[in-house]
């Protein structure tokens, strides 16, 4: 919430750079090294992609800067706040200052949104002094008073740890340990078990019926990730999946930008890549509860959040692929990221993460 007062009362448009970049490569420190886990290639390669991810970050920030004081600075950055939050440019708006919302206001759901985008002008402008100490009495309460999100009864988020490899998915081997963990947590009293992304592995009618087949007696509905592949890509997916059967829960609005949403593909004429379906199903339903998913990437952007916040959902269900970042703070700052949304809005979070 410091970001925007550094922005604004930069001292020239090139301090502007140097402070949005800081800003920007600072919140994603942790992406050199995730390319390289993920490609298997060069450190070269994964600074390079750094880099290339903050350019539309800086360049609005910088385009938007001015010398000039008062409410004309504090709109510009009103502008910059909304731009960075919805796409086109809100598809790479990591690390939003508004996130901290969450934090500072936990529990005042829209009010807190636009209390804090308020504090968040104003410290764009002359009396930012002001808004700065009472942006640091707010941290210090809630770091005294924080707990995290509650589960909701019933409901259980199940971590794994298995390790994985671009463009490879769960085997056999791994489905039988999936259902496992699942069938565990069932004789634990889970009604409904969620598990990350990708766990499922590729979706087909033989998964289906293994799955099916293993979850026979238990009595737990699944929701794990997976993806749905056609001739023409895939869809990362939430999965419903329970001894009856399964159907498609979720499609991931926004996959993450060129390691699976590459939609030059089609500018080009040529197939693949995950879909983005930007604004679809914001919310969808399990067992007559409301649920506001969010799929890996999505956790840190703002638009799916409020979104689903829009339509007033009883559960945040949260599930991530983090194989590829080991060793840096990706998963941390998801796992923030989820927490402070849904404090925000006082909801139960089911977080789901294969590390």
């Amino acid at each position: 919430m410091a970001f925007p007062a550094l922005w604004a009362f930069s001292p020239s448009r090139m301090v502007a750079v140097c402070v949005s970049a800081g800003y920007f490569l600072a919140a994603s420190r942790g992406l050199p090294q995730g390319v390289v886990n993920f490609y298997g290639s060069q450190f070269a390669l994964g600074i390079a992609f750094w880099l290339a991810a903050s350019l539309a970050f800086v360049t609005i920030h910088v385009a938007l800067w001015t010398s000039s004081a008062g409410w004309e600075r504090a709109l510009r950055y009103a502008i910059v706040a909304v731009v960075m939050s919805v796409p086109p440019f809100g598809i790479v708006g990591w690390a939003h200052p508004i996130t901290a919302s969450g934090i500072l206001f936990p529990g005042w759901g829209w009010f807190g949104v636009t209390a804090a985008a308020i504090l968040m002008l104003v410290m764009t402008m002359r009396r930012w002094s002001i808004a700065a100490a009472l942006l640091g009495g707010l941290w210090t309460w809630s770091a005294a008073s924080w707990t995290p999100p509650n589960l909701p009864e019933g409901w259980v988020g199940v971590d794994t740890r298995f390790r994985g490899s671009a463009g490879q998915y769960a085997g056999y081997t791994q489905q039988l340990r999936t259902t496992a963990l699942a069938k565990t947590e069932a004789m634990r009293g889970a009604r409904i078990a969620v598990l990350p992304e990708s766990a499922a592995g590729l979706w087909t009618s033989t998964v289906e019926r293994l799955w099916a087949r293993e979850l026979t007696g238990s009595g737990v509905t699944v929701i794990a990730g997976a993806a749905v592949v056609d001739q023409y890509g895939y869809d990362n997916v939430m999965m419903r999946i329970s001894a009856k059967g399964s159907e498609i829960l979720y499609r991931e609005r926004m996959p993450v930008p060129v390691s699976m949403w590459q939609p030059w593909l089609a500018w080009v004429g040529q197939r693949g890549g995950a879909r983005a379906h930007v604004f679809a199903n914001p919310v969808v339903d399990v067992e007559g509860v409301k649920i506001a998913p969010l799929i890996c990437y999505e956790q840190l952007i703002v638009w799916p959040v409020l979104q689903s916040m829009l339509h007033r959902p009883d559960v945040i269900v949260a599930a991530g692929n983090g194989w590829w970042t080991s060793g840096v703070s990706i998963v941390a700052i998801q796992k923030a990221s989820a927490q402070a949304w849904a404090s925000l809005f006082g909801l139960p979070l089911v977080l789901a993460v294969n590390r």
